[in-house]
């Protein structure tokens, strides 16, 4: 809200008249402020306001509206979510029914999914009545194989075991994607390379609930003179000519500042696993069950002390431990 692109985005923008704040407002009716799409006859857009900012917002509003728009037969109901946590953010997750998180493949980006991962756990209405967390999926996006190859950036494994989703689609890093949002075309309704084409299959999979799909494959490089034999070169030349796997590093940075976030929102996700491991060691010596193992975390200051207390069965004179 104050800032608007899909309008662009779908080449729409000249036909704005009324806004998703006029319909709140009552200002306007939402029939008179859907716009159908030219190329597809179930195709409507209903565009944020340019003049007005998030406060003009209410959850009450947002919901009527919502109800309205499936009362008028919509099947799907999309909420372009803005970026950052603040009040257009929150009450386009508060209402979903499902999630899709776009992610893309660097440290910073992954790290704020893993926030907005939590709030869908937590701070929507699906929550607050006892269905638990919205159900989430990744959609990855400006992903390039090739700088996945020589580990300059992240794979899809790697944002899958950080964030411990399975990644719905991918969408490569490609130039007809700015060139379709230049002219206001969808890049899905352009006749593109292969690797484009993959942006449609999140909608694909999103409707058949499907979890999976394949990813962009690197292109595999002619090999080099040194590689061939034509040109010896020593392993310390190999070495240093070798770029630095910033992948790892980067996995690593936030396998921490993920785990740290997570537990200061709450329990730490890694105590179950403690628990878990703990057991199975102590059974080698005597026969406890998980309940009996307890751990607690306490903080005092900048630092954490971890408190593990054992409730050890009785031991009966005679029996065999």
């Amino acid at each position: 809200v104050g800032l608007r692109n899909l309008d662009l985005i779908m080449g729409c923008e000249r036909r704005v008249v009324y806004d998703f704040v006029n319909v709140i407002h009552q200002e306007a009716t939402l029939k008179q402020s859907l716009i159908r799409d030219k190329r597809h006859d179930n195709l409507y857009v209903l565009a944020a306001s340019q003049t007005r900012d998030k406060e003009a917002l209410t959850q009450d509003g947002v919901g009527r509206v919502l109800d309205e728009l499936k009362t008028d037969g919509f099947d799907y109901i999309v909420c372009d979510s803005p970026a950052g946590i603040e009040k257009g953010a929150f009450l386009a997750m508060y209402f979903a029914d499902r999630a899709l998180v776009v992610v893309n493949p660097e440290v910073s980006s992954v790290r704020d999914s893993d926030r907005i991962l939590g709030l869908l756990s937590s701070k929507t209405r699906h929550a607050e009545s006892g269905k638990g967390g919205v159900p989430a999926h990744l959609l990855l996006t400006r992903y390039n194989p090739e700088r996945v190859g020589s580990g300059q950036m992240l794979s899809i494994g790697d944002v899958e075991e950080v964030l411990g989703l399975p990644v719905l689609g991918v969408i490569p890093e490609h130039d007809s994607v700015l060139s379709a949002s230049n002219q206001g075309v969808p890049v899905i309704l352009e006749r593109l390379p292969k690797p484009a084409r993959l942006t449609s299959m999140p909608s694909r999979g999103c409707s058949a609930r499907s979890a999976r799909c394949a990813s962009p494959r690197r292109r595999r490089k002619a090999c080099s003179s040194a590689c061939s034999g034509a040109e010896a070169m020593g392993i310390l030349d190999f070495l240093k000519a070798r770029p630095k796997n910033t992948a790892n590093i980067a996995k690593e940075r936030l396998r921490i500042i993920v785990s740290q976030e997570r537990s200061s929102r709450g329990s730490p996700d890694y105590l179950p696993l403690l628990r878990t491991e703990l057991l199975a060691v102590i059974r080698k010596y005597v026969h406890v069950e998980l309940d009996a193992i307890n751990i607690q975390v306490e903080r005092d200051g900048e630092h954490e002390v971890l408190e593990l207390s054992v409730a050890l069965p009785e031991h009966k004179p005679g029996a065999t431990t």
